[in-house]
């Protein structure tokens, strides 16, 4: 064991592996083709949210009614959650080697 100190972060880490153990967790490494399609399904959600963002922001620019605008936040907020659902669910299978 080394004399210096552990940081906050190794010590959580370390019982977060220790717990992962007791629960039965198995820790599998990614393999490259995984790696690549978790970041290209992160990347193609990030360009449907910001395409989202931007039809977001120009339907505001064109109204004026408090509650238009409202309804045009809580489809905006419903879609981004959507979104980040179906790309953690992508991300899910593709570790889980589905």
């Amino acid at each position: 064991m080394s004399d210096t100190p552990k940081s906050t972060y190794e010590i959580v880490m370390e019982r977060l592996r220790r717990k992962d153990q007791e629960a039965g967790v198995e820790e599998r490494q990614l393999n490259g083709e995984q790696k690549a399609a978790i970041a290209e399904a992160r990347k193609v959600y990030e360009a449907r949210a910001a395409e989202r963002r931007i039809l977001h922001e120009s339907a505001i620019a064109r109204t004026s009614d408090p509650a238009e605008r409202e309804k045009l936040e809580e489809q905006c907020r419903r879609d981004m959650d959507r979104f980040a659902r179906d790309r953690d669910a992508k991300i899910r299978k593709t570790r889980a080697g589905t």
